[in-house]
């Protein structure tokens, strides 16, 4: 890691790359904390393979009406956007089936993204850079948008605690307090359709659930409550995207995969440490009327 530090000081790419991964875990562990608790991973799921549609008609644009002020990052917000409205009026309005709509948007976003690369003249970037991440790609424009999504994600997420604690929970009693749960849940499906677009940017589209919700798995172990969720989350995806960065740098290894790995050992980890502290507390309780295992 010190020569990872050392490059970091001398190279602006690096230093981009470290403040997208740090602004990208605020988000990460404020809303995925809120996704474990109403248990919609699958429609996360769902959003970010949609954002291949908002990246491939950004780029179309860009390449074939010649709309220069289109940057991916902002079709890819866009798309997010849509697919998360479309997933909740669906659901809640036409009485379909959650599974059905988000299949639905799933492969439509993703066939429509393709469609856009194959349709642009001349396209040279890298798909996969989009599908697995590419965190070193991230310029000083890219980041101030990834800074703006951020606050614009955490500010919602803490103000409204209360009322999308409630959501989350207990949608009845929210109801009889009065609160409106089909707006703030459609207002929860668009802030984490923000929180994928971050996390796109550091670790693709496809391992974007993995980050969304394995911090947030190991902070619930060792939480009480979901602010200390979030804040513990936040802290953990922080460490393991700059350990990632540093050891595909040092490894010449993809970033996002390297990050992904690494966030699956650290939940595997902290599996085994609850499961042998439970053990442990069960023998201590048990010890003193002589059933304790051997």
């Amino acid at each position: 890691m010190a020569e990872f530090l050392r490059a970091v000081a001398e190279h602006s790419f690096l230093r981009y790359a470290l403040a997208a991964g740090l602004l990208s875990s605020i988000a990460c562990g404020v809303i995925g904390s809120y996704v474990a608790a109403r248990r919609i991973t699958y429609i996360a799921g769902g959003i970010a393979h949609c954002v291949l549609g908002g990246l491939g008609a950004a780029k179309y644009c860009q390449v074939v009406l010649g709309w220069e002020w289109m940057d991916p990052l902002f079709g890819a917000v866009i798309a997010a956007l849509v697919a998360a409205f479309i997933i909740g009026f669906v659901s809640l309005r036409w009485q379909e089936s959650e599974d059905t709509v988000i299949s639905a948007v799933w492969a439509l976003g993703m066939a429509a993204g393709l469609l856009f690369i194959w349709g642009t003249p001349g396209y040279s970037e890298n798909l996969m850079s989009y599908l697995f991440g590419n965190i070193l790609m991230v310029g000083g424009r890219d980041l101030w948008l990834l800074g703006l999504l951020d606050a614009v994600v955490v500010g919602v997420g803490i103000l409204l605690y209360h009322q999308l604690l409630a959501v989350c929970f207990d949608e009845e009693f929210a109801r009889l307090r009065g609160l409106r749960v089909e707006a703030y849940y459609i207002l929860l499906l668009c802030l984490t359709a923000l929180t994928v677009v971050l996390l796109t940017m550091v670790v693709g589209l496809v391992m974007v659930i993995a980050l969304l919700t394995l911090p947030v798995a190991i902070a619930g172990r060792f939480s009480k409550s979901l602010w200390q969720v979030m804040i513990l989350a936040g802290g953990i995806t922080a460490i393991l995207t700059t350990l990632g960065l540093g050891i595909s740098y040092n490894a010449d290894l993809p970033s996002g995969a390297t990050t992904i790995i690494l966030a699956g050992a650290a939940y595997l980890l902290s599996a085994g440490v609850s499961t042998l502290s439970a053990r442990a507390r069960r023998n201590r309780v048990s010890a003193p009327d002589g059933s304790a295992a051997d």
